[in-house]
């Protein structure tokens, strides 16, 4: 009996030690990051109202020295997403069969891309015709009629800001195969190589290499323009961003320790390389040798905040709590609303004769709470809603 029951206990000891070395453990510091950069972009767009760039519509008075800030977000705030949300890929196929994963992945971004065009992105299109003198009367007279009609900028229909769903369904569903391929073949040489590589905080700059060529040899052709048709930059340079997030999520504790131990490299690198990046803007002349070298310092620099950040978030964010559990529920219907809610609050605020502190205050705090309220009352308690706004049905 004794024995009997000795064996038994081993037996489970080793079980549990199996399973928990298997285990694949959820990465609260992923969740924060994820949180704090599409909160950021509330930030962001508050400030496309101000800077001397071109957006939907523009404040009575832009100010140039914004551009400065704006510009450096702009560096590693998309390309981090991107990395983030292929890092969720590599978890959500741990648990699902291709067909699986491609109809989630149809569910929570085509049906809300869908809704989106529908109904959230067109108050924006009308305050803008608005704000230009394109269009006169009131809403029920732009939708659906007007809304819905030609693709916009000629016509009014379009994605607007929700030009990420579409790429990023476009990515998972493409890379499937090759996916599928490394899921199931994690001793192959390739990976073999990627663990020695993410060891050695050089060797994750070798990351860099095809983002450089990306960038010097492709963008010069396709700009940015999130049509996606014929947007070969934006494609290929988030693509690669989108694998690599799941390739490096795949030597697990391996790069983690990296990024958390050489952080501080990390951030003196991207502190460094975007200054070079000032200097080069400010004292030198548009040349085919100053875009190889902007090229350079733009990949350089954007990786580097990656790393830095992945690093930081290691450290003090890989916690679980309360607050993150309901941020990480709400921050994609605040997504998908936050723009509309801002330039109908931006809307009313062009002409008049206040200062950028306080016009800016009222459009950061009315988006967040008027964000809040629609999720809160609407989208969080109503199992139909929720769907249409990315998330599972309770």
């Amino acid at each position: 009996m004794l024995v009997s029951r000795n064996k038994t206990f081993i037996l489970n000891c080793l079980s549990y030690s199996f399973a928990k070395k298997n285990k694949i453990m959820r990465r609260h510091d992923l969740d924060w990051l994820r949180v704090i950069v599409f909160g950021l972009l509330i930030f962001y767009h508050v400030g496309m109202f101000f800077v001397p760039w071109d957006y939907h519509i523009k404040n009575n008075i832009t100010y140039n020295w914004l551009k400065y800030p704006m510009w450096f977000l702009n560096q590693w705030r998309l390309p981090i997403l991107f990395v983030i949300s292929g890092m969720g890929t590599y978890y959500a196929l741990q648990k699902r069969n291709w067909i699986q994963f491609a109809g989630e992945r149809i569910k929570r971004l085509f049906i809300p891309l869908i809704f989106g065009m529908t109904f959230i992105v067109p108050p924006q299109v009308f305050v803008e015709r608005l704000a230009k003198n394109q269009f006169s009367g009131n809403y029920f007279d732009f939708w659906p009629m007007h809304a819905l009609q030609g693709s916009y900028p000629e016509g009014n229909f379009s994605w607007h800001h929700l030009w990420f769903l579409p790429y990023l369904l476009l990515f998972s569903l493409l890379l499937i195969p090759l996916f599928l391929y490394l899921k199931n073949h994690n001793n192959n040489g390739f990976n073999l190589l990627l663990n020695k590589i993410v060891q050695n905080p050089f060797g994750l700059y070798v990351f860099i290499i095809p983002l450089y060529f990306v960038e010097a040899f492709v963008e010069p052709f396709y700009p940015v323009t999130h049509a996606l048709v014929d947007d070969w930059f934006t494609i290929i340079n988030y693509t690669c961003l989108f694998f690599y997030g799941f390739l490096l999520i795949t030597v697990k504790d391996k790069f983690w320790n990296t990024v958390e131990n050489h952080r501080k490299y990390f951030l003196t690198t991207g502190i460094i390389s975007f200054t070079i990046m000032l200097l080069l803007t400010h004292n030198y002349e548009d040349s085919t040798t100053r875009h190889f070298i902007e090229a350079f310092l733009k990949v350089l620099n954007l990786w580097s905040w990656i790393l830095a950040l992945f690093g930081f978030a290691a450290k003090y964010l890989n916690q679980a709590s309360k607050i993150l559990n309901y941020c990480n529920q709400a921050v994609y219907p605040f997504y998908i609303l936050h723009q509309s809610v801002m330039l109908i609050i931006a809307y009313y605020l062009i002409d008049l004769d206040w200062s950028l502190g306080l016009k800016s205050l009222i459009m950061i705090l009315g988006t967040f709470e008027i964000s809040c309220i629609i999720y809160e009352l609407l989208i969080r308690r109503w199992r139909y809603i929720r769907p249409l706004f990315g998330l599972k049905t309770k």
